[in-house]
């Protein structure tokens, strides 16, 4: 299928997100996502990208206190503006996804009514801005199910696939298959897999860098007939060789090495 290929704009951590578009649309790319900031920002982004010919598919939405939108007795509201400021920032900047999470670690609180009532608000406010919220793969199977059926017939519902997340924290579970009809865009990075210690598995390599079986993925996303974009969410401090790299080659070879998924 020809798919487009996309990555992060923050690539490059603590360079000008502007400057990181011109070295990506000199390498090849075609699209990027950058994570929620202040509109001013953002639309400065967006400015800069139409200029280049790149392609602005989503913003990430905050996901630190994210479980607050499952608990009663503490204030859920300051990641809910959040999640509903990125929304009118998408909408402002016509980058018309945002990604969410649902829940966040190994502990997280079980799927409730009442976090479901507040899901059901921030559904409700992103479908009058005509903003899809594409959901994505952690680490509760379960919790990322729940809201996927609960609003399977709403078409700005939609799912995210994370490679990385699938590899070191859901194992045994494909994802892409379980959500194929919801499937709406991708994040693409590398790890280990699951380790023995739990402490920093999801490490945001280079595809081929780590251990996970690319082929089968690739395998999975023609089967389900997946024609999105191919978005790599990677970041030069994942390994201390990318550091070495600099910017320009660091992204030569992330383009290098999504190319080659298009192969397997």
């Amino acid at each position: 299928m020809n798919r487009k290929k996309g990555i992060n704009s923050d690539c490059i951590r603590g360079a000008d997100e502007r400057v990181t578009l011109e070295l990506m649309k000199e390498v090849g790319f075609d699209s990027f996502f950058t994570f929620q900031k202040e509109l001013k920002e953002l639309a400065a982004i967006k400015e800069k990208s139409v200029k280049l010919g790149l392609t602005g598919e989503f913003i990430h939405a905050p996901y630190k206190g994210i479980n607050d939108m499952w608990l009663s007795g503490v204030s859920y509201w300051d990641i809910y503006k959040k999640l509903t400021d990125t929304i009118d920032n998408a909408d402002s900047c016509d980058m018309r996804c945002v990604i969410i999470h649902v829940s966040s670690g190994d502990n997280a609180p079980q799927v409730n009514d009442l976090g479901l009532s507040r899901f059901d608000s921030l559904v409700e406010y992103a479908y009058k801005k005509n903003v899809v919220l594409a959901f994505e793969n952690l680490r509760k199977i379960g919790n990322l199910g729940v809201i996927v059926e609960r609003y399977e017939k709403i078409d700005t519902v939609k799912f995210c696939y994370d490679s990385g997340h699938r590899h070191c924290y859901t194992p045994q579970l494909e994802w892409i298959d379980v959500f194929s009809d919801k499937l709406f865009c991708t994040h693409i990075h590398d790890n280990l897999g699951r380790t023995v210690e739990r402490i920093d598995d999801d490490l945001h390599l280079l595809p081929f860098d780590g251990n996970f079986d690319f082929k089968n993925m690739m395998t999975l996303l023609d089967r389900a007939g997946y024609e999105g974009t191919m978005m790599l969410e990677v970041f030069n401090t994942a390994h201390p060789l990318y550091r070495k790299l600099g910017a320009e080659n660091f992204i030569k070879k992330a383009y290098s090495r999504l190319t080659k998924l298009f192969e397997l």
